[in-house]
Protein backbone atom coordinates (compact mmCIF):
# COMPACT_ATOMS: atom_id res chain seq x y z
CA UNK A 1 0.00 0.00 0.00
CA UNK A 2 3.02 2.31 -0.30
CA UNK A 3 3.06 5.21 2.14
CA UNK A 4 -0.61 4.85 3.04
CA UNK A 5 -1.28 4.45 6.77
CA UNK A 6 -4.37 2.28 7.06
CA UNK A 7 -6.27 2.41 10.37
CA UNK A 8 -9.63 0.91 9.43
CA UNK A 9 -9.19 -2.78 10.22
CA UNK A 10 -12.57 -2.90 11.96
CA UNK A 11 -14.12 -2.30 8.53
CA UNK A 12 -11.86 -4.67 6.60
CA UNK A 13 -8.30 -5.96 6.58
CA UNK A 14 -5.77 -6.23 3.80
CA UNK A 15 -5.64 -9.79 2.42
CA UNK A 16 -2.59 -11.63 3.67
CA UNK A 17 -0.12 -12.64 0.89
CA UNK A 18 -0.59 -16.28 1.89
CA UNK A 19 -4.34 -15.86 1.42
CA UNK A 20 -3.88 -14.41 -2.06
CA UNK A 21 -1.59 -17.28 -2.99
CA UNK A 22 -4.01 -19.86 -1.59
CA UNK A 23 -6.90 -18.35 -3.55
CA UNK A 24 -4.82 -18.21 -6.74
CA UNK A 25 -4.03 -21.89 -6.38
CA UNK A 26 -7.62 -22.81 -5.64
CA UNK A 27 -8.96 -20.86 -8.61
CA UNK A 28 -6.54 -22.58 -10.94
CA UNK A 29 -6.59 -26.08 -9.43
CA UNK A 30 -9.80 -26.55 -7.41
CA UNK A 31 -12.21 -24.61 -9.62
CA UNK A 32 -14.70 -27.45 -10.10
CA UNK A 33 -18.22 -27.62 -8.72
CA UNK A 34 -17.97 -29.23 -5.25
CA UNK A 35 -21.25 -31.06 -5.93
CA UNK A 36 -19.89 -32.76 -9.05
CA UNK A 37 -18.85 -36.40 -8.81
CA UNK A 38 -15.91 -36.21 -11.21
CA UNK A 39 -12.30 -35.67 -10.14
CA UNK A 40 -12.35 -31.89 -10.60
CA UNK A 41 -15.43 -31.62 -8.41
CA UNK A 42 -13.92 -33.90 -5.79
CA UNK A 43 -10.87 -31.63 -5.48
CA UNK A 44 -13.14 -28.63 -4.92
CA UNK A 45 -15.21 -30.57 -2.38
CA UNK A 46 -12.06 -31.52 -0.50
CA UNK A 47 -11.04 -27.84 -0.37
CA UNK A 48 -14.43 -26.88 1.08
CA UNK A 49 -14.41 -29.62 3.70
CA UNK A 50 -10.79 -28.97 4.69
CA UNK A 51 -11.75 -25.34 5.20
CA UNK A 52 -14.77 -26.34 7.28
CA UNK A 53 -12.58 -28.45 9.55
CA UNK A 54 -10.09 -25.60 9.94
CA UNK A 55 -12.83 -23.22 11.06
CA UNK A 56 -14.14 -25.82 13.47
CA UNK A 57 -10.73 -26.10 15.12
CA UNK A 58 -10.46 -22.32 15.45
CA UNK A 59 -13.98 -21.94 16.84
CA UNK A 60 -13.93 -24.99 19.09
CA UNK A 61 -16.93 -26.57 17.38
CA UNK A 62 -17.82 -29.61 15.28
CA UNK A 63 -17.23 -29.40 11.54
CA UNK A 64 -20.88 -30.20 10.85
CA UNK A 65 -21.89 -27.12 12.83
CA UNK A 66 -20.20 -24.79 10.29
CA UNK A 67 -22.38 -23.47 7.46
CA UNK A 68 -20.67 -21.28 4.87
CA UNK A 69 -22.32 -18.00 3.87
CA UNK A 70 -21.47 -14.98 1.74
CA UNK A 71 -20.28 -13.11 4.85
CA UNK A 72 -21.22 -11.87 8.30
CA UNK A 73 -24.31 -9.99 7.12
CA UNK A 74 -25.92 -13.07 5.63
CA UNK A 75 -24.98 -15.09 8.71
CA UNK A 76 -26.54 -12.49 11.04
CA UNK A 77 -29.70 -12.23 8.93
CA UNK A 78 -30.04 -15.98 8.72
CA UNK A 79 -29.52 -16.52 12.45
CA UNK A 80 -32.32 -14.11 13.43
CA UNK A 81 -34.85 -14.87 10.72
CA UNK A 82 -34.08 -18.60 10.68
CA UNK A 83 -34.63 -18.89 14.42
CA UNK A 84 -37.93 -17.00 14.26
CA UNK A 85 -39.18 -19.05 11.31
CA UNK A 86 -38.30 -22.30 13.09
CA UNK A 87 -40.13 -21.36 16.29
CA UNK A 88 -43.58 -22.83 16.91
CA UNK A 89 -44.55 -20.11 19.39
CA UNK A 90 -47.79 -18.29 18.58
CA UNK A 91 -46.21 -14.90 19.26
CA UNK A 92 -42.52 -14.42 18.53
CA UNK A 93 -40.34 -12.01 20.45
CA UNK A 94 -36.80 -10.98 19.51
CA UNK A 95 -34.28 -9.18 21.76
CA UNK A 96 -31.25 -7.31 20.39
CA UNK A 97 -28.92 -4.71 21.85
CA UNK A 98 -28.96 -1.11 20.65
CA UNK A 99 -25.37 -1.30 19.39
CA UNK A 100 -25.68 -4.37 17.19
CA UNK A 101 -24.38 -4.28 13.64
CA UNK A 102 -27.08 -3.22 11.17
CA UNK A 103 -27.09 -6.77 9.85
CA UNK A 104 -28.79 -7.71 13.13
CA UNK A 105 -30.69 -4.50 13.88
CA UNK A 106 -32.21 -4.10 10.42
CA UNK A 107 -33.17 -7.77 10.21
CA UNK A 108 -34.86 -7.56 13.63
CA UNK A 109 -36.71 -4.40 12.60
CA UNK A 110 -37.85 -6.07 9.39
CA UNK A 111 -39.28 -8.96 11.40
CA UNK A 112 -40.96 -6.46 13.71
CA UNK A 113 -42.80 -5.01 10.70
CA UNK A 114 -44.07 -8.45 9.72
CA UNK A 115 -45.51 -9.39 13.11
CA UNK A 116 -42.68 -10.34 15.45
CA UNK A 117 -42.27 -8.40 18.68
CA UNK A 118 -38.96 -6.57 19.15
CA UNK A 119 -37.12 -5.31 22.22
CA UNK A 120 -33.98 -3.18 21.73
CA UNK A 121 -31.88 -3.13 24.88
CA UNK A 122 -29.85 0.04 25.59
CA UNK A 123 -26.25 -0.05 26.77
CA UNK A 124 -24.72 1.70 29.77
CA UNK A 125 -22.43 4.74 29.66
CA UNK A 126 -19.45 2.53 28.80
CA UNK A 127 -21.21 0.77 25.95
CA UNK A 128 -21.91 -2.51 27.74
CA UNK A 129 -25.07 -4.58 27.63
CA UNK A 130 -26.16 -5.30 31.20
CA UNK A 131 -27.27 -8.93 31.70
CA UNK A 132 -29.93 -7.75 34.16
CA UNK A 133 -31.56 -5.77 31.35
CA UNK A 134 -31.66 -8.87 29.17
CA UNK A 135 -33.21 -10.83 32.02
CA UNK A 136 -35.89 -8.16 32.49
CA UNK A 137 -36.74 -8.22 28.77
CA UNK A 138 -37.14 -12.01 28.52
CA UNK A 139 -40.73 -13.23 28.24
CA UNK A 140 -42.45 -16.52 27.39
CA UNK A 141 -42.71 -15.42 23.74
CA UNK A 142 -38.99 -14.73 23.35
CA UNK A 143 -37.46 -16.81 20.55
CA UNK A 144 -33.94 -15.45 20.17
CA UNK A 145 -31.58 -12.94 21.79
CA UNK A 146 -28.73 -11.42 19.78
CA UNK A 147 -25.80 -9.62 21.43
CA UNK A 148 -22.50 -9.16 19.62
CA UNK A 149 -19.24 -10.32 21.19
CA UNK A 150 -17.16 -7.24 20.32
CA UNK A 151 -18.62 -3.97 19.06
CA UNK A 152 -17.20 -2.80 15.75
CA UNK A 153 -17.14 0.91 16.69
CA UNK A 154 -16.44 1.03 20.43
CA UNK A 155 -14.50 -2.19 20.85
CA UNK A 156 -16.51 -3.15 23.94
CA UNK A 157 -16.40 -6.85 24.81
CA UNK A 158 -19.88 -7.89 25.83
CA UNK A 159 -20.59 -10.42 28.63
CA UNK A 160 -21.89 -13.07 26.26
CA UNK A 161 -21.29 -15.92 28.70
CA UNK A 162 -23.53 -14.35 31.36
CA UNK A 163 -26.16 -13.43 28.79
CA UNK A 164 -26.00 -16.90 27.28
CA UNK A 165 -26.60 -18.50 30.66
CA UNK A 166 -29.72 -16.37 31.13
CA UNK A 167 -30.99 -17.47 27.72
CA UNK A 168 -30.23 -21.10 28.46
CA UNK A 169 -32.16 -20.94 31.73
CA UNK A 170 -35.12 -19.40 29.88
CA UNK A 171 -35.01 -21.89 27.01
CA UNK A 172 -34.29 -19.12 24.49
CA UNK A 173 -31.84 -19.25 21.59
CA UNK A 174 -28.80 -16.99 21.86
CA UNK A 175 -26.95 -15.62 18.84
CA UNK A 176 -23.72 -13.64 18.96
CA UNK A 177 -22.17 -11.71 16.11
CA UNK A 178 -18.51 -12.70 16.53
CA UNK A 179 -17.28 -11.07 13.33
CA UNK A 180 -15.01 -8.68 15.22
CA UNK A 181 -13.72 -11.23 17.74
CA UNK A 182 -13.18 -14.44 15.77
CA UNK A 183 -9.49 -15.13 15.44
CA UNK A 184 -8.59 -12.32 17.85
CA UNK A 185 -10.09 -13.43 21.17
CA UNK A 186 -10.34 -16.96 22.58
CA UNK A 187 -13.56 -18.58 21.43
CA UNK A 188 -14.70 -22.06 22.46
CA UNK A 189 -18.11 -22.69 20.97
CA UNK A 190 -18.35 -26.07 22.66
CA UNK A 191 -18.33 -24.57 26.16
CA UNK A 192 -20.00 -21.21 25.50
CA UNK A 193 -23.75 -21.03 26.22
CA UNK A 194 -24.30 -19.73 22.68
CA UNK A 195 -26.42 -21.43 20.02
CA UNK A 196 -25.37 -19.47 16.93
CA UNK A 197 -22.37 -17.32 16.03
CA UNK A 198 -21.54 -15.35 12.89
CA UNK A 199 -18.00 -14.96 11.52
CA UNK A 200 -16.41 -13.31 8.48
CA UNK A 201 -13.11 -13.77 6.65
CA UNK A 202 -12.34 -10.21 5.60
CA UNK A 203 -11.93 -9.06 9.20
CA UNK A 204 -8.94 -11.37 9.63
CA UNK A 205 -6.97 -10.79 6.41
CA UNK A 206 -9.13 -13.01 4.24
CA UNK A 207 -11.28 -12.25 1.19
CA UNK A 208 -14.57 -10.37 1.22
CA UNK A 209 -17.73 -12.33 0.52
CA UNK A 210 -16.81 -15.30 2.72
CA UNK A 211 -18.29 -16.05 6.12
CA UNK A 212 -20.08 -18.68 8.14
CA UNK A 213 -22.89 -19.24 10.57
CA UNK A 214 -21.97 -21.76 13.24
CA UNK A 215 -25.04 -23.56 14.55
CA UNK A 216 -24.93 -25.73 17.66
CA UNK A 217 -26.14 -29.28 17.07
CA UNK A 218 -29.85 -29.61 17.75
CA UNK A 219 -30.59 -25.92 17.17
CA UNK A 220 -33.54 -25.36 14.84
CA UNK A 221 -32.90 -22.72 12.19
CA UNK A 222 -34.81 -22.76 8.92
CA UNK A 223 -32.93 -22.00 5.68
CA UNK A 224 -33.44 -18.65 3.98
CA UNK A 225 -32.89 -19.87 0.43
CA UNK A 226 -33.76 -23.03 -1.48
CA UNK A 227 -32.59 -24.76 -4.61
CA UNK A 228 -30.16 -27.54 -3.80
CA UNK A 229 -28.59 -29.76 -1.17
CA UNK A 230 -25.45 -27.73 -0.47
CA UNK A 231 -24.46 -27.07 3.15
CA UNK A 232 -26.58 -30.05 4.14
CA UNK A 233 -29.67 -28.39 2.68
CA UNK A 234 -29.41 -25.38 5.00
CA UNK A 235 -27.72 -22.88 2.66
CA UNK A 236 -28.14 -23.84 -0.98
CA UNK A 237 -26.13 -22.63 -3.95
CA UNK A 238 -22.83 -23.72 -5.46
CA UNK A 239 -20.09 -23.30 -2.88
CA UNK A 240 -17.38 -20.76 -3.59
CA UNK A 241 -14.56 -23.25 -3.10
CA UNK A 242 -11.87 -20.90 -4.40
CA UNK A 243 -12.43 -18.25 -1.72
CA UNK A 244 -12.89 -20.77 1.03
CA UNK A 245 -9.43 -22.16 0.44
CA UNK A 246 -8.45 -19.17 2.62
CA UNK A 247 -9.54 -20.94 5.77
CA UNK A 248 -7.22 -23.89 5.20
CA UNK A 249 -4.26 -21.81 6.31
CA UNK A 250 -6.29 -19.71 8.72
CA UNK A 251 -4.69 -21.00 11.88
CA UNK A 252 -1.29 -19.70 10.83
CA UNK A 253 -2.63 -16.27 9.92
CA UNK A 254 -4.55 -15.40 13.07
Amino acid sequence: MGSTIYLDNAATTQPDPAVIEAMRGALSESWGNPSSVHECGKRAKMAVETSRESIARLAGCHADEVYFTSGGTEADNWAIEGAVDASDKSYKHVIVSAIEHHAVLDQAKALDKTGALLSVIPVNALGYVTPADIRAALRPETVVVSVMHVNNELGTIQPIHAIGMLCKEAGVLFHSDCVQSFGKLPLDFATLPVDLISISAHKIHGPKGVGALIVKRGTKVLPKQHGGSQERGKRTGTECSGDRRFWQGGGAML
